[in-house]
């Protein structure tokens, strides 16, 4: 990990709500169930995505939806980085 120190002017916009994309993936089947989740802070989507993985034994992946240049993308917050059925 690596930390510094910033000056927080140094980016344009910012949003108070954000859309979240849970993965969860069984690797006992290879298959995967993904919800998108809103209406909530990252606190009580990570709660949600945790006590659902523990119910069904699966693991997980937790993104952001995000938008770049128009086109809508992920960015990985927790969980399985890259292919889970690899």
């Amino acid at each position: 990990m690596h930390v510094r120190e910033v000056d927080p002017r140094d980016t344009t916009w910012e949003q108070d709500d954000a859309t979240y994309r849970a993965c969860f993936w069984d690797r006992s089947t290879m298959a995967a169930d993904t919800y998108e989740v809103t209406g909530a802070d990252v606190e009580e989507v990570m709660a949600w995505v945790r006590a659902k993985a523990r119910e069904t034994g699966s693991s997980h992946t937790l993104y952001v939806r995000v938008t770049d240049e128009g086109r809508p993308g992920l960015v990985r917050l927790s969980g399985v980085a890259g292919d889970p059925f690899a």
